[in-house]
């Protein structure tokens, strides 16, 4: 049960960190990128059972 939480804010995350105002539109994919790998992790620990 955790683990899907965990998933559910991650994802999120994602989607607030996608760079939307002119502003953060210079920083490219690094905040969605950061996130993205955290989510990743968490998908692949949680289909081997460790989560």
């Amino acid at each position: 049960m955790l683990g899907y939480t965990l998933i559910v804010v991650l994802i999120l995350a994602l989607i607030g960190a996608v760079p939307t105002w002119p502003h953060s539109r210079r920083w490219g994919y690094y905040p969605t990128g950061g996130i993205g790998l955290i989510l990743l992790a968490v998908v692949i620990l949680l289909f081997v059972g460790v989560i």
